[in-house]
């Protein structure tokens, strides 16, 4: 019925935020790892929910997630390297469950939006003393989209402007905002005209950039040079948005964003920073930012829950605590109590279990063997990354560097079938996100099989 389903649909949808699920490989892969109770869970799943190019048909049954780890129905582990950004902590981490325990049995959850509570409360205080330079004011929200759609209202709040610079190929939520700034026509193709204003540019892809740079400063200078470009003849703009790390991940130079930062100052924008995947130690230190600069509105979200419970929100400065007549936010569940002391467990388990310092040495150790890989590999073009938020790029030359979209897909599924979950993006870059509690010799067990699947691939062994 799946397949059916898949072939009838008309289209392919795009491959930019991650592996799809209408290819022959992911057919093989049903064909191969669902049968019995779990072949039957899926086709209700396949039944009952909207189908999209992204989600449903799923990949397989989840039946429990803990720490780095997921299993599913038929009892097969799998070590993951994605988790969708929300297991900084590792899935169910213990005391954020005892956290979330605690505050059911308290009976204080739910807070109604004229009230407050002391877990939310406390939050704010937290992100307050925790991010970096003057950022002091909280709002939160459900998810990662509205926390980027209050972060673009405050902004042209703020400014009195409208009009934002944004980044191709960017990700930043599926809501109409948050489509608008985004820079992939698969979440706003079809659906006519979105949030006027917003302009896109090339982010500093030092890999990969359409004027065949080799030298990063000339990357630099190309991508602020069109932003001051814009920015001269476009006298109305609020904001830039962008991720100080992009999901790839591109790493840009600290010059970069220095550069970014001093164009805003100079034409009246705000910077803001979407560290919804980066942030909570994912880059090596608390936030993402913390290695280049502080924005003016830092947007966090996915692992702020605590991998339990959806929760969002935007941290800022003083200042532009300016919006007592309007409402940016104005959520239910804008205080939510259990949300709350899912997040401050999730923050204490971070820090006292020093998963920053952790993240950036096993991150460094990690790359510098994927660079080994790359020695041995002609599939691998470029390692990507910094801390544990890693990108390997496929190619099927290294002088055309031809994305390998095909040999990503087969590389991925037969590390699925040993047991590494990993994802791609864009098609042919294999992302390494996973759980900032995976230890040294689990993350060597990840890379024997990735090496593996990849020397594979390249002998001809089809998936």
């Amino acid at each position: 019925m799946v397949k059916q389903q898949c072939e009838q649909s008309g289209t392919r949808p795009e491959a930019e935020q991650g592996d799809i699920n209408t290819t022959p490989a992911r057919h093989r892969y049903w064909e191969r790892n669902l049968s019995g109770e779990a072949r039957r869970w899926f086709e209700e799943d396949a039944r009952h929910f909207l189908h999209q190019g992204l989600s449903t048909p799923v990949l397989n049954v989840i039946v429990k997630a803990d720490g780095a780890w997921l299993e599913d129905l038929n009892g097969k582990r799998y070590l993951d390297m994605h988790g969708n950004g929300v297991h900084n902590a590792g899935f169910n981490h213990p005391e954020v469950v005892r956290a979330v325990k605690k505050q059911l049995d308290e009976s204080m959850t739910f807070c109604p939006r004229r009230f407050t509570n002391i877990p939310a409360v406390r939050l704010a205080k937290k992100l307050a003393e925790i991010t970096p330079g003057d950022l002091c004011r909280s709002l939160f929200c459900p998810g990662g989209t509205d926390a980027i759609e209050m972060a673009l209202k405050l902004a042209k709040l703020v400014t009195g402007r409208f009009k934002t610079i944004s980044f191709w190929d960017s990700f930043h939520g599926a809501g109409f905002g948050a489509s608008s700034v985004g820079g992939e026509e698969h979440f706003h193709g079809g659906l006519g005209p979105l949030v006027p204003g917003a302009i896109h540019v090339e982010f500093p892809n030092y890999y990969r950039n359409p004027w065949g740079f080799t030298r990063e400063e000339d990357v630099d200078a190309e991508c602020l040079r069109q932003i001051e470009l814009i920015m001269r003849r476009e006298p109305e703009m609020a904001a830039v948005l962008g991720e100080p790390v992009s999901a790839n991940p591109v790493v840009p130079s600290k010059r970069y964003w220095e550069g970014v930062k001093a164009l805003c100052e100079r034409y009246g924008a705000l910077l803001i920073f979407d560290e919804i995947i980066e942030g909570f130690g994912r880059t090596g230190k608390m936030f993402a930012s913390e290695h280049y600069l502080t924005p003016d509105i830092l947007v966090l979200g996915k692992s702020l829950g605590g991998g339990i419970v959806p929760l969002a929100g935007i941290v800022t400065r003083e200042k532009y605590n300016i919006c007592q007549d309007r409402s940016i936010g104005h959520y239910t569940h804008e205080k939510n109590a259990l949300s709350a002391a899912a997040a401050l467990s999730e923050i204490e388990v971070i820090e006292k279990n020093n998963l920053c310092d952790h993240a950036a040495h096993l991150g460094a150790r990690t790359l510098e063997r994927l660079r080994e890989m790359a020695g041995r590999h002609p599939l691998i073009g470029c390692v990507m990354g910094i801390g544990l938020h890693i990108g390997i790029d496929l190619v099927r030359d290294r002088k055309t560097k031809e994305r390998a979209v095909r040999e990503a897909e087969m590389i991925m599924f037969k590390c699925m079938e040993k047991g590494l979950a990993c994802k791609t993006i864009e098609g042919n870059v294999i992302t390494l996100r996973p759980a900032l509690v995976i230890t040294r010799e689990e993350m060597d067990w990840a890379l024997d099989i990735l090496d593996g699947a990849i020397g594979e691939v390249e002998r001809g062994l089809n998936y």
